[in-house]
């Protein structure tokens, strides 16, 4: 039986980027919807079938959806600020989990972030006061998923590093999770899970525990300037 099609939403870089190239290495077809750009061009560069577009535009990601077909594993980490305290992470996964109602998906991955969903009562007045419109916004996209009938995968990164992966990401249901990965992790979790029939209907959060918090890293570069 041949691989399932994945149709991703926000391949041109970070997670997206990177579970692109991932999936290509192991020649899994792949869709990807993006506006024309030299990332566009590395993505189709890799064997990505490029459809180009704007996931915030209804006719875009139909697009996208009509050339991965029907039964795709569909999976979005698209996130960005619109006008107005308008976000994509909302407009563009609303819209795409209203064009996959006709397309029968194997499965609606979203990637978002630690304090979304139930983890949100254990987020920090810190992380409230510098992503919590945004982190609102990703919940609000999760509901809207959660409630189409829809097949359906949520993932959570805590604070996202770059880096090449450490191989010790670990996803957990915990609701007061909190730590950082790195996003190569991430995209390493997100291959391992899409297509496990167990997964449905689940939310995980990923962290890294070898990872340092960003208090621990700044505690670190003042311990080495002082010396």
């Amino acid at each position: 039986m041949s691989a399932r099609t994945v149709l991703l939403f926000g391949a041109t870089r970070g997670v997206g980027r990177l579970m692109a190239e991932r999936l290509r290495e192991r020649g899994r077809p792949v869709v990807a919807l993006a506006r024309v750009s030299e990332r566009a061009e590395g993505l189709a560069q890799l064997g990505v079938r490029v459809i180009h577009g704007d996931v915030t535009d209804a006719d875009s990601v139909t697009a996208a959806f009509r050339a991965a077909g029907e039964s795709a594993v569909v999976v979005s980490t698209v996130s960005g600020a619109l006008e107005k305290s308008r976000f994509v992470d909302e407009v563009g996964n609303m819209l795409v989990t209203d064009a996959a109602r006709g397309w029968n998906p194997f499965r609606v991955v979203l990637v978002t972030a630690i304090g979304c969903g139930e983890t949100r009562p254990y987020r920090s007045p810190q992380a409230v006061e510098a992503f919590g419109q945004i982190v609102d916004a990703k919940t609000r996209a999760e509901n809207y998923l959660r409630g189409s009938g829809l097949p359906y995968l949520l993932i959570r990164p805590g604070g996202l590093l770059d880096g090449p992966p450490s191989g010790n990401a670990e996803l957990t249901r915990a609701p007061d999770a909190h730590g950082n990965v790195r996003r190569a992790d991430v995209a390493a979790r997100l291959e391992e899970v899409v297509d496990r029939w167990d997964c449905d209907g689940q939310a995980f959060s990923v962290i890294d525990p070898t990872q340092p918090s960003a208090a621990r890293r700044r505690q670190r570069q003042e311990q080495r300037a002082s010396q």
